[in-house]
């Protein structure tokens, strides 16, 4: 499997993905915002577009849609939920659904809501998975619910889907936030080494050669996967009287998004 990285080099940072089959190049486009990059990299790489997936409804992730569709015909795909909101969508996804890009990538759709009622990610069940989250996972962070999302379905995507993928699964979310997001993780959770690693790793960071986190890494680095973490439960506590004396993992996950809102 081959993953292009495209950076927008846009205010909201948003990353676009090719996925292509490298025997056929055949190429799926994720969220194809930036046309013109995606274009680029397809041509470089010797790459044909033949399907676009959308992850989500916001206009971020959908506009360059029909751009994309007119230079390479490419058929469309989003959540079944959504196509009332995303124009000409040709394929509707349910979860347990599968995407074949070209000859040997099997892309496996994911139903996680949260960041939006309507969110798919896409998962490749190739030797070394790969996750493509849109704006339900970020590196080190959690979407927000801020547009038409909910935190009670965010917290049973990250609880009961994406808890459990394996290791090695590396992380492609639909912006570059990977810097503030770990100093919002070390607001919450002083003292993790881990985060504190990366953060000095990352701080020449270039979005145009973004570090990969793996499923591993997010696992030590992001807060909204150490709900029981003693250090993270404590300061909630101290900073918000009314807060459960024994926290459920969701009042935590609840808490916690609250404050990345505000912070």
């Amino acid at each position: 499997m081959l993953v292009i990285q495209i950076y927008a080099d846009n205010p909201l940072r948003n990353f676009n993905y090719l996925i292509a089959c490298p025997s056929s190049r055949e190429a799926l486009v994720v969220d194809p915002l930036d046309v013109t990059r995606c274009l680029a990299a397809a041509k470089q790489h010797g790459l044909k577009i033949t399907k676009i997936l959308n992850t989500h409804e916001h206009w971020d992730h959908i506009d360059g849609n029909e751009e994309m569709r007119r230079h390479t015909g490419a058929r469309l795909y989003a959540h079944n939920g959504a196509m009332g909101v995303i124009d000409h969508v040709d394929v509707g996804l349910y979860a347990g659904d599968t995407i074949a890009v070209g000859q040997s990538i099997k892309l496996k759709v994911l139903d996680t809501p949260g960041h939006t009622r309507s969110h798919v990610c896409l998962l490749a069940n190739s030797a070394v998975p790969g996750l493509f989250c849109g704006d339900t996972l970020f590196n080190a962070g959690a979407g927000n619910c801020h547009n038409g999302g909910n935190v009670d379905d965010l917290y049973d995507t990250f609880s009961q889907q994406l808890a459990k993928l394996p290791d090695n699964t590396k992380i492609y979310p639909g912006h570059d936030y990977i810097l503030t997001n770990l100093k919002f993780t070390l607001d919450r959770e002083p003292g993790n080494r881990a985060a504190e690693d990366m953060l000095n790793m990352l701080l020449d960071h270039d979005p145009h050669n973004a570090y990969i986190t793996t499923m591993a890494e997010e696992r030590r680095i992001n807060s909204f996967f150490r709900l029981d973490s003693p250090v993270i439960i404590d300061k909630l506590k101290s900073e918000d009287p009314d807060f459960s004396a024994a926290p459920s993992p969701r009042d935590v996950f609840t808490a916690l998004r609250a404050r990345r809102n505000t912070w």
